[in-house]
């Protein structure tokens, strides 16, 4: 799914409206529906609703859902708030139907004093600002948003929560943005709630269809997209039944060291549920019995030093490398990894250990072959790419180094991100809190290898990857909650995760 810039929404808007054809306040009463039924899907009609409503196209989609409400048989009330500018064009359309219908009360709101007094179980319906937005709220709409957040009651904002950007809000000012318990935004998310500042702004977030116009989402270029279970099963190549396991190609991990053997375990097990053909695992000499005891299926090279990884065994065999799971930063682990970076010629993926000794050694970063995978939890990204004031910078950052170093960078977190060298940036739709636990990107680096083994774009199998191992989290989480998940249970429903992409 292609996600666009509120500059560009509205013009999808626009395009839409010309060639639909539909009219503007017809485009706002679909909209509206959609709202209407999503709130009458899940409150009852006990339930009183308060609308906040401001001078634009927000407050007009607010106007349109109060009425519809109306007719549903709820007690709904609209407070117009007087910002110093009237209501034109569709917004006015609408308060002259809700006028007309008579079944809501409207009144004024010119002061902070004159804020309602409600009960708390009240619904407050955030209507106030758009994703228009360009600068922070101050002043009156301010003071109104600061009141709406101190009151106990349940907040659903329409579209984006109000006072927050779609994009950038470095500057924005925290306490005058809407805390909403929910988000109904429409067509597609903002790239503002898929940043993790943001999470408190949009609460639960949910996208409502509204038939905007296909041609006008083809024709708007976008270099941010969210990744759908549709796009991961276009990416995950055909098994033939006359194939061989050297079809599906031979990986090399290099991982563990004394006290992280479970790095190696973990990414060796998620490597082969992810379909390679054939692993290697390079180890130490004292995780010998270890590897071959618990992945019986994995081959293993065994390295000079007893404790360490010091030296790389002959990479011709291999269709693909991974490297950094528990390999620790010593010195001599250091020079190998640097001879690495320097003689691989196969798709490559880096994480944990590999980057922190990557972030000491920058000028590293140019020696690394085109579309090599780099998977940073955020404190790596802060050591390889410098500190961010922000979520967004921090995202531009990711897409910086990505150009910079023809890389692909996968930034882990909720909605893990994965940036390419030609700057498109792809969001996951999957996984969830319960993954973060120890392990988990040790799991997702031997998915990707195992990916990248069988023969997958780097590109494809870092962001399918991604896609599976949250897939596999989700599956999982179902079974054993979110605070009972492992890293271990992620690989041990990944089949099932290929299974739901089916």
């Amino acid at each position: 799914m292609k996600l666009f810039s509120t500059r560009q929404i509205a013009g999808i808007d626009r395009y839409t409206i010309e060639n639909e054809p539909i009219r503007d306040v017809d485009l706002m009463e679909r909209a509206a529906k959609q709202v209407s039924g999503w709130l009458s899907g899940r409150y009852s009609q006990e339930k009183e609703m308060i609308f906040f409503v401001g001078p634009g196209n927000n407050g007009g989609d607010a106007l349109a859902v109060a009425r519809q409400m109306a007719d549903l048989r709820y007690s709904c009330q609209v407070y117009l708030c007087d910002f110093g500018k009237e209501l034109q064009g569709s917004p006015a359309i609408n308060l002259r139907r809700l006028k007309k219908q008579g079944k809501v009360k409207t009144e004024l709101l010119k002061h902070p004093d004159d804020f309602p007094v409600a009960s708390d179980s009240a619904i407050f319906i955030d209507g106030l600002f758009g994703s228009g937005l360009t600068r922070p709220l101050e002043g009156f709409p301010a003071e109104i948003v600061r009141k709406m957040n101190v009151c106990s009651n349940t907040i659903v904002s329409i579209d984006i929560p109000s006072g927050l950007m779609g994009e950038d809000n470095n500057g924005n000012i925290p306490e005058n943005i809407i805390r909403a318990d929910f988000t109904l935004t429409f067509q597609f998310p903002k790239i503002s709630f898929l940043l993790s500042d943001n999470a408190l702004y949009t609460g639960e977030w949910e996208v409502l269809p509204i038939g905007l116009h296909p041609g006008g989402l083809a024709q708007t270029f976008s270099d941010f997209f969210l990744v759908e279970r549709q796009d991961v099963r276009e990416m995950i190549p055909h098994r033939s039944r006359f194939a061989h396991k050297g079809t599906y190609g031979h990986a090399l991990l290099i991982a563990g060291s004394y006290g992280k053997m479970g790095a190696a375990v973990l990414a060796s097990k998620a490597c082969l549920r992810a379909g390679a053909g054939l692993l290697t695992t390079h180890i130490p000499h004292l995780g010998f019995q270890v590897l071959q005891t618990a992945v019986p299926e994995a081959m293993a090279s065994i390295d000079e030093h007893d404790s360490i990884f010091t030296g790389i065994p002959d990479l011709s065999p291999y269709t693909a490398i991974g490297s950094g799971p528990g390999i620790g930063m010593k010195c001599n682990t250091r020079k190998a990894l640097n001879e690495l970076i320097i003689r691989v010629k196969v798709p490559f993926i880096l994480d944990a250990d590999a980057l922190n000794i990557l972030s000491e050694n920058k000028d590293w970063l140019k020696k690394l072959p085109e579309n090599s995978i780099l998977t940073p939890h955020p404190g790596e990204f802060r050591r390889l790419a410098g500190e961010s004031s922000n979520s967004w910078e921090q995202l531009k950052k990711q897409q910086e180094m990505a150009r910079e170093y023809r890389l692909i960078v996968v930034l882990k977190g909720a909605y893990t991100s994965v940036a390419l060298p030609d700057g498109r940036l792809y969001f996951n739709s999957t996984g969830n809190p319960g993954m973060a636990t120890a392990g988990s990107g040790d799991s997702l680096t031997g998915i990707i290898l195992g990916l990248l083994a069988q023969g997958m774009l780097p590109e494809h199998a870092a962001i399918a990857g991604v896609f599976l191992h949250g897939l596999a989290g989700d599956l999982a989480t179902k079974e054993n909650s979110e605070y009972a998940l492992i890293a271990g249970d992620i690989t041990e429903f990944l089949g099932k995760a290929f299974l739901e992409l089916k």
